[in-house]
C-alpha cells in the first residue's frame, strides 16, 4: 500500500474504485470529518475534500495493522462485487478487531431468460461445453482471461474479450497468451457473431441491463456467474440514504446531525408491513420498503394486527435531529382487498398515465386529469379517496387532514396525502400484490399536531399532511445546514468545477438539471431556505458563476428582500406582490387573483398567460435585485421554476 501522506485518524475506512465508492465518498464527505478511502489501483481516481486517499492491495496483517494506527472503527465495503479476497480479508480483520463492516452493495436484476445462472466460472465453462457453444463474447474483464483459458484455448473456439484501454491490460492479456486481435475496447465499432455471451452478476450499476439487452438483441443465451455471498453479519444498504443512516447508527459522532424519515415513508413502510400481514406471513418487526429514487430502506415496525378482512400496522416516526413537531409520532396503515373490479377500465384512471391522482367522490361523477379519459362514476369509496395506479384505493383517517383550499396540488375534498407519498404507496404494494386493495392512513395525534403547523393557513383541516418528495429528512439546524452547503461546495470545487447551480431540494433539481445536462450531479447544491448563506459561501469558496433556481413560492418571498425563504421567518407578502404586478403592467384582474391566493405558486395557473408572463419577469428580477450583493463581483443568474 502506498499512501499519499501519513496516515491521519480516522474512524472510517472506505474500500471503493466502483460507482458505489464514489457515492460512500460523497455522502461520508457531507459529514465534515476525516475518513480514509482505500483503492487497488491508483488510477481508479476520486475526488474527495475530507477523504484521506489510499491505494495498493491490502492483506490480512497490513489492514489491521491499519485500523490500528488510525483507529478505525467502521468499515465501508463499496468495492467490487467480485473483489473476493478482499471481500474475505474485510471479514477476517473485522471479526478479529471487533469491527462493524456496512456493505453498499448493488441492485441486482432477476436473472430470467436469455440469462443462465452458474455458480462459478468453472460452471460457466462446463455449462457452455456442453452447450456445444464455440463463438462466445466474454465481458468478464481482462483479469478473467486466466481462468477461463480452459474455454477460450480448445480446439475450434473463437472467443473475444472486451478490456479497458489501458497498458496494463493489453499487456496482462499478451502474459495470458490471448491473441490481442480478439481483444475489444469500447471504441470497438462492430462485434463478432458469436454465439453466447459471458458475463459475471455486476448489477444495475455495472451494466448488467445493458449486457442482457445486447444478448437479447443478438438472439444468444447469456451466460451469468453468480457473485460471492457475502457475510450475513454485514450491514447491507443499496444508496446513499441507507449508507448515512448506517453510519449514523454504527459510529454516531461521524455526522453532526441524524437524518430521518418523512410522514410519506412511514406511511408507505405502514402499509407495506400490513399487507404482508394480510398476504399471511409472519408480523415483522423491520420492513423493507423503496424510497421515490428506487433505493431500499428499512424502518422498524412497532405493532400489527389482523382482523377478518383487515391488517394493520403502526410505525413511529423518526425525524432525526430535525426539530419536526410529528417525530416519535406513530402513523398506521389499514388495508384490506378491495373484491369489486373497477366500474371502468383501469386505463382510463391510472395515474402512470396522467402523471397524477385521479380523485374520486362518493357517488359522484369525476374527471380523469389525463386527456382522453372518460367520466364516470366510481361507487361506495367515501368521501375524499384517492385512486393512485387504478388498484390501490387511499384514503385518510383518523388525525390526516382534509384540503378545503385549491392550490395545493390536490382536488378540495381530498385528503392530505401529497403526490410522491400516494406514489410510493402504490410501488410499494404493487410489487407485493397485483389486485385491488383499500388503504386507509391515520395520525391517531394528528389533529393534535396540526395546531403547531401552517396547515390551516393553506386550508388544511383536521389533521396533518402526509409529505416527503425524496422519503428522506435532511435535519433542519441553520449552522450545520449552511456548513453541510459550504462542503458540497469545497467539493465541487476541488473537482474542478468553476460554475454551481444553487435549487432548493429534490424538485428543483430535477428541474433545473433538464435546463444543464451537462453539468455534474455535484453541480447542484441543495439551499434549502438558506438561499443567501448558499450565495456568500459559493462565494467564499471561490466560484464567480452561479445559476439561482428558485421555485416560484421562495421565489416571491425572495423577490421580497427575504434571504431566508423558511415559512418560521417569513409568509407571502401579498401586498408587495400587488404592487409588483401593478407595476409590471399587470391586468387589473391580477389583483383580485392575488388577493384570493392560498399559495404563490398558484400564480401560473390563475393568472392569465399575458398576466403571468409579466409577473414572473418582475419576480425574477427582483430576486435577482435581493441576492446578487450576497454574490458580488461575480456572474449570477436567477432562474424561476
Amino acid at each position: 500500500m502506498t499512501p499519499t501522506a501519513p496516515t491521519p485518524s480516522a474512524p472510517i475506512l472506505v474500500f471503493g474504485g466502483t460507482t458505489e465508492g464514489r457515492v460512500a465518498v460523497r455522502v461520508l464527505d457531507m459529514a465534515g470529518s476525516p475518513f480514509l478511502y482505500s483503492t487497488r489501483e491508483a488510477w481508479q481516481d476520486v475526488q474527495s475534500r475530507h477523504g484521506h486517499r489510499l491505494t495498493g492491495a491490502l492483506d490480512a496483517e497490513a489492514m489491521t495493522a491499519l485500523c490500528q494506527r488510525a483507529g478505525v472503527r467502521l468499515v465501508v465495503d463499496a468495492a467490487h462485487p467480485f473483489a473476493a479476497t478482499l471481500h474475505q480479508t474485510i471479514a477476517d480483520v473485522a471479526q478479529r478487531m471487533g469491527l462493524p463492516v456496512v456493505r453498499l452493495e448493488r441492485e441486482y436484476p432477476d436473472l430470467t431468460p436469455p440469462c443462465v445462472a452458474c455458480a462459478s466460472f468453472d460452471d460457466a465453462v462446463h455449462r457452455m461445453k456442453e452447450a456445444g457453444i464455440r463463438r462466445l463474447l466474454a465481458l468478464t474483464g481482462v483479469q478473467t482471461i486466466g481462468r477461463l483459458r480452459p474455454f477460450w484455448s480448445a480446439d475450434g473456439v473463437a472467443c473475444w474479450f472486451r478490456i479497458l484501454d489501458r497498458p496494463s491490460s493489453w499487456q496482462l492479456a499478451e502474459a495470458e497468451g490471448f491473441p490481442v486481435d480478439n481483444l475489444l475496447t469500447d471504441s470497438a465499432t462492430s462485434l463478432p457473431a458469436v454465439d453466447a455471451i459471458l458475463t459475471k452478476e455486476s448489477g444495475r450499476s455495472g451494466g448488467f441491463e445493458e449486457k442482457v439487452a445486447l444478448a437479447t438483441r443478438l438472439g444468444v443465451p447469456l451466460y451469468v456467474v453468480r457473485r460471492p455471498q457475502l457475510p450475513a453479519t454485514w450491514t447491507t444498504v443499496t444508496g446513499e440514504h441507507g449508507l448515512r443512516r448506517a453510519v449514523e447508527a454504527l459510529c454516531p459522532d461521524f455526522f453532526p446531525l441524524r437524518s430521518g424519515f418523512t410522514t410519506g415513508s412511514c406511511a408507505t413502510a405502514a402499509a407495506v408491513a400490513a399487507l404482508s400481514v394480510l398476504l399471511g406471513r409472519d408480523h415483522p418487526q423491520h420492513v423493507r420498503f423503496r424510497l421515490p429514487d428506487g433505493e431500499r430502506m428499512e424502518m422498524p415496525v412497532a405493532r400489527t394486527s389482523r382482523g377478518d378482512t383487515w391488517a394493520e400496522a403502526h410505525v413511529i416516526k423518526d425525524a432525526g435531529d430535525d426539530p419536526d413537531v410529528t417525530d416519535g409520532t406513530t402513523i398506521v396503515a389499514r388495508v384490506s382487498f378491495r373484491p369489486s373490479p373497477l366500474p371502468i377500465p383501469c386505463r382510463e384512471v391510472s395515474s402512470h398515465l396522467c402523471g397524477q391522482p385521479s380523485y374520486v367522490q362518493s357517488d359522484t361523477s369525476y374527471s380523469p386529469p389525463c386527456k382522453g379519459g372518460a367520466g364516470g362514476k366510481i361507487q361506495g369509496l367515501g368521501g375524499g379517496a384517492l385512486l393512485i395506479g387504478g388498484r390501490v384505493f387511499l384514503t385518510g383517517g383518523e388525525g390526516v387532514g382534509r384540503v378545503t383550499l385549491p392550490g395545493l396540488g390536490l382536488p378540495v375534498g381530498a385528503a392530505a396525502i401529497n403526490p410522491v407519498p400516494q406514489q410510493m404507496i402504490c410501488d410499494n404494494l404493487s410489487a407485493l400484490y397485483d389486485g385491488a386493495l383499500n388503504v386507509e392512513i391515520s395520525v391517531p395525534e394528528g389533529r393534535r399536531l396540526a395546531e403547531r403547523t401552517f396547515n390551516p393557513r393553506v386550508g388544511v383541516v383536521d389533521g396533518i399532511s402526509i409529505i416527503g418528495t425524496r422519503g428522506i429528512v435532511q435535519p433542519f439546524s441553520s449552522q450545520a445546514f449552511v456548513q453541510a452547503i459550504h462542503r458540497q461546495l469545497e467539493v465541487a470545487w476541488a473537482t474542478g468545477l468553476r460554475e454551481v447551480v444553487l435549487n432548493s431540494g429534490a424538485r428543483s433539481e430535477n428541474l433545473v438539471r433538464t435546463m444543464r445536462p451537462e453539468l455534474p450531479p455535484y453541480a447542484f447544491i441543495h439551499y434549502g431556505n438558506f438561499i443567501g448563506e448558499a450565495l456568500r459561501a459559493a462565494h467564499d469558496v471561490g466560484f464567480r458563476r452561479a445559476t439561482l433556481a428558485v421555485m416560484v413560492g421562495k421565489a416571491v418571498k425572495l423577490a421580497a428582500g427575504n434571504l431566508n425563504t423558511h415559512s418560521h421567518e417569513v409568509v407571502m407578502d401579498r401586498d408587495f406582490l400587488s404592487r409588483l404586478a401593478a407595476d409590471a403592467g399587470c391586468s387589473a384582474d391580477a389583483e383580485g387573483v392575488i388577493r384570493e391566493l392560498t399559495l404563490a405558486r398558484e400564480l401560473p395557473q390563475r393568472l392569465s398567460p399575458d398576466d403571468w408572463q409579466r409577473l414572473a419577469a418582475a419576480i425574477t428580477d427582483a430576486c435577482h435585485r435581493t441576492a446578487a450583493p450576497t454574490f458580488p463581483d461575480g456572474e449570477l443568474h436567477v432562474v424561476l421554476l
